[in-house]
């Protein structure tokens, strides 16, 4: 894990080497453990190293090729890097590292880079710059783990871990108003657009290509296999997903640092524990408690500890805290309201002191399927595929003269999704109508809209409508939300964050099985509760969905609220147009303290918060003696291991003093 940064296509000059400065200092809490940078004559890449393979100063970044025409920046993690590596060793290829960085340089050379890609399993980020031909890559893992944005201008490229790191070194400013849309619908900035105009990310399983001063090409080299609709048996998916994901956890074990695990009281963390445990891990999990709330499930996640005899922390987080949405500001480089991310940073704060590699249960809801919504479209398309044609027309023409409350609100969604599909369920959603209708937006927005709501309703999508949807659900809430609240908690502490249910060998197995295994007798993720029944018992087989829950909402209406009342007060997004803050107020005065305050305002508060700290930070500061610019090939290497310590002593601290408080 590491930060990531470079610019391509520029005549060699001071300016650019500052600005390349000014990426690195951005991205220095995703890599505390080194930096450094190197030219060629019309390319320069930068780097922030977090240590996890081959603590010594040989695995410093850029690392180059031996003659020195190929570079590379790498953000992730290679799990099969070792495998990979003897393949080269018996074509010729000497290595003088223990990375899975330098298999990437070498792998390039042998097989080219499509080619190399697919022979990754893992999680990744990388530019890699090649001298000879004149051409950058930018390649991005599978499912969207690590994040990477570019932005292109006057024949120069600009690329970095965050957009914020190409904020700050001018590329861009102005922000964008359909990301800003976005996010008030979602909560997050999909991975179709960046918060500032003119910057892009490069999308899930994709390479981007630049050359001559230009994009040459963006394409995806991955995606997941199709519904087989082969027999196998029920018996036989649970087998296999026994062996695949025994396997995923054993290659998310080897690190050369300590390696901890995330708790909750639900099946995947929970199976991600047991599996550590039946491969003889010696770990630490870590469980987030929210004291005498309905949502804790520290009592859960204690006992599924004591069973596996596993040791266990957990870390008290109360509503009687003072409210930090700053470091949620800090942590993530765009605006992002999901409220769990609060659980993730305090998690990986405390954490940082004792590990350095984390263990998720991330995934395994998208790809076995464990929302209720995956149920209920299954049943949808069930009965779209027998319902005629006719009728579909006839609800869809009559559809606003149903009455739409209580238990009638959910017969209307369904009708509504039978006969609509997808385009129905993406507008089924309080975001936009909600602000509306509260008089939330600003001048600057009263005619926005997002093209989620403006799909085509129709039948022939309700026959398919889960399939639809989880393509639809991967490249919005999966890449936008989830993904990017794991990496921008972990990283915000200089942590690595590995899930097992992303290894892409499980994620492929589970795809291809049939809907109706993967929801055997109605069951969301029947195959993992029956794995979980098997290996640890019924009480955490039957148990109910949860995950890490912070409970804002209620928390903003109670001890939050002045904080919100002074932001709405003082409002940068009214300024701007963006926002009527007057009317969020009146909003807000509607709640007592015993109420949820609305989901808008939560997301109001949080982009408020966000968009001041970046008002507030300087786009030049004091850079220090971090790098010798001077030099063509620079590096403030300093010894991994002996830095890792000084930062994690740092973090010990404040984790105490947090753990002191509760």
């Amino acid at each position: 894990m590491c930060g990531i940064a470079g610019i391509v296509g520029f005549v060699n000059d001071d300016d650019s080497k500052e600005k390349l400065l000014e990426m690195v200092r951005v991205l220095e809490r995703r890599g505390p453990d080194g930096e450094g940078i190197h030219d060629w004559e019309r390319a320069r890449l930068g780097h922030r190293r977090l240590a996890i393979f081959d603590l010594s100063p040989a695995g410093h970044q850029p690392m180059l090729s031996p003659e020195g025409s190929v570079g590379i920046v790498f953000n992730g993690a290679i799990y099969n890097f070792k495998e990979l590596r003897s393949n080269l060793q018996s074509s010729g290829y000497e290595f003088r590292t223990q990375t899975d960085t330098e298999v990437l340089i070498h792998g390039y050379r042998e097989w080219g880079l499509e080619n190399l890609v697919n022979k990754l399993r893992g999680m990744f980020a990388f530019g890699l710059w090649d001298d000879r031909e004149q051409k950058l890559f930018l390649v991005r893992d599978r499912m969207g783990v690590k994040p990477l944005v570019y932005v292109v201008e006057n024949g120069k490229i600009a690329f970095a871990s965050s957009v914020r790191a190409l904020r700050t070194a001018g590329f861009v400013s102005q922000l964008n108003k359909q990301a800003l849309v976005e996010y008030l619908e979602f909560g997050f900035v999909t991975d179709d657009r960046t918060i500032y105009q003119g910057a892009n990310k490069v999308p899930a399983a994709s390479i981007v290509e630049w050359s001559n001063g230009n994009i040459k090409t963006t394409y995806q080299y991955w995606s997941p296999p199709t519904v087989n609709s082969a027999c196998v048996s029920f018996e036989e998916a649970v087998e296999e997903t026994q062996r695949l994901f025994l396997k995923a956890v054993e290659k998310r074990l080897y690190a050369d640092v300590p390696v901890g695990a995330l708790l909750s009281g639900g099946v995947d963390s929970s199976l991600v524990c047991w599996a550590i445990a039946e491969l003889g891990g010696d770990i630490t999990a870590y469980t987030i408690g929210t004291p005498f709330d309905s949502l804790d499930e520290t009592a859960d996640a204690c006992a599924t500890a004591r069973q596996l005899g596993i040791s266990h922390q957990v870390l008290e987080m109360s509503g009687t805290d003072e409210p930090d949405v700053a470091e949620l500001t800090s942590a993530y480089a765009e605006p992002f309201a999901c409220a769990s991310a609060l659980g993730m940073l305090r998690v990986s704060r405390a954490i940082a002191s004792s590990a350095t590699v984390l263990l998720t249960g991330d995934g395994g809801d998208d790809v076995f399927l464990g929302y209720p919504e995956h149920r209920h479209f299954l049943l949808v398309e069930k009965v779209a595929r027998s319902l005629p044609g006719a009728v579909a027309k006839a609800w869809l023409a009559s559809r606003k003269t149903f009455p739409r409350h209580g238990l009638l609100r959910r017969l209307a969604s369904f009708f509504d999704y039978t006969a609509g599909g997808l385009a129905a369920v993406a507008s089924n959603h309080d975001g936009l109508p909600a602000y509306r209708q509260s008089q939330i937006l600003g001048e600057r927005l009263l005619t926005a809209t997002i093209s989620q709501r403006e799909m085509k309703w129709s039948l022939d999508s309700g026959r398919h409508l889960l399939s639809e949807f989880l393509k639809y659900d991967r490249r919005m809430r999966f890449v936008g939300e989830y993904m990017t609240k794991v990496d921008g908690a972990t990283m915000h502490f200089g942590l690595e964050a590995r899930s097992p249910f992303l290894d892409q060998e499980l994620w492929e197995f589970a795809a291809s099985l049939p809907f109706d295994l993967r929801l055997r007798g109605g069951r969301l993720k029947a195959i993992l509760r029956e794995l979980a029944r098997r290996n640890i018992g019924d009480r955490v087989a039957r148990g109910r969905k949860r995950g890490f829950n912070i409970p804002v909402r209620r928390w903003l209406a109670g001890h939050w609220r002045s904080s919100l009342e002074e932001v709405l007060r003082n409002s940068l997004l009214d300024s701007e147009g963006w926002i009527n803050s007057r009317q969020a107020l009146l909003n807000l005065e509607k709640c007592d303290n015993r109420s949820l305050i609305p989901q808008q305002l939560w997301y109001v508060f949080v982009l408020e918060s966000w968009l001041r700290q970046e008002r507030q930070s300087s786009k030049t500061k004091n850079l220090g003696d971090s790098i010798d610019i001077n030099s063509n090939s620079t590096d403030r290497e300093v010894d991994p291991v002996s830095n890792s310590k000084k930062h994690l002593l740092t973090t010990k601290a404040s984790s105490q003093t947090l753990l002191n408080k509760m």
